[in-house]
């Protein structure tokens, strides 16, 4: 399972970094390959100013070793020893009516215990109904694939739960899907992971086409940016990934990646009403988005 997981997840980040090229048109991923002390390693690939992406990070890691006892005691399995691959990639786009996207997917094994988990989010800054629908109908498509072993519904309510920042009451995006601890028959749920993986490219490109070339002003730029910041707060107080990534001596820089390049935050903002950067709040509140109608 191994060999498999960490063979497919490289692949699927050279078709990622592939298809993100092609539609940014002008730019191109530096690629750094890093070892990590204890064990493992990886390739971080970053876009910078592109034509379309401001930043771009599309990870690929494998790493083993012992995480430290305290660290060891919030994670199943037993003893120190754990194995981990999978890919992880945040884009944020220039343009603030092209929202920003995240995704994941990783297989851990520590001790006898093995599991996948992973998911994809939307964060629009300026939302379209119809692209927020588009988003959440390509994953449940894809859970839906995988039923009654993958419940959509389960997933689609874990995301809304688990990307939510309790200071602020408020959801970071629009949701998608999330999971963890995925066990099992390992090789139905490694056959869901890539039905899933492989649905990002559709999940995400069609969107990113339709409002690439919208204009904006500087107002809209400017509230992108100060969203940003819930953006930064959920990823360095909350995110699982962020969080096993430092607690297991992981790369820096590729662990971080997932930083926008510029935020900024205003002391007790608030949109003016009828907006539609009030509109944005509405998007936030969960709702079955796979069974709306455009």
């Amino acid at each position: 399972m191994r060999q498999r997981t960490a063979s497919y997840f490289r692949d699927l980040q050279d078709r990622i970094c592939s298809e993100l090229e092609s539609v940014d048109g002008t730019g191109r991923f530096r690629e750094d390959q890093w070892q990590r002390e204890g064990g493992g390693g990886g390739r971080s690939r970053v876009l910078a100013d592109g034509g379309v992406f401001e930043k771009a990070g599309v990870n690929f890691s494998e790493v083993e070793g012992q995480m430290s006892e305290e660290f060891a005691r919030q994670v199943p399995g037993e003893g120190r020893d754990f194995y981990a691959t999978g890919i992880s990639l945040v884009l944020h786009p220039r343009n603030p009516m092209v929202p920003t996207v995240h995704a994941n997917f990783r297989f851990l094994s520590k001790g006898e215990r093995q599991w996948f988990g992973g998911g994809a989010d939307l964060t629009p800054y300026y939302p379209f109904r119809e692209d927020v629908i588009h988003f959440h109908r390509v994953w449940k498509q894809a859970c839906t694939k995988h039923a009654p072993f993958i419940d959509y519904q389960r997933l689609k309510r874990w995301c809304d739960e688990y990307f939510f920042l309790p200071h602020r009451s408020e959801c970071r995006g629009v949701g998608g899907i999330f999971f963890d601890y995925l066990e099992g028959d390992m090789d139905q749920a490694f056959a869901f992971v890539r039905d899933a993986g492989d649905s990002f490219v559709q999940a995400y490109v069609p969107i990113l086409l339709r409002r690439s070339g919208l204009a904006y002003t500087e107002k809209e730029r400017a509230f992108q940016e100060f969203r940003r910041g819930r953006y930064v707060e959920f990823n360095l107080l909350y995110d699982r990934g962020t969080l096993f990534g430092l607690k297991t001596g992981g790369r820096v820089e590729s662990i971080l990646m997932s930083l926008p390049p510029v935020v900024r935050w205003h002391y007790d903002y608030r949109p003016e009403p009828g907006s539609r950067e009030a509109e944005l709040y509405e998007f936030l509140r969960p709702r079955d988005w796979a069974e709306e109608s455009p």
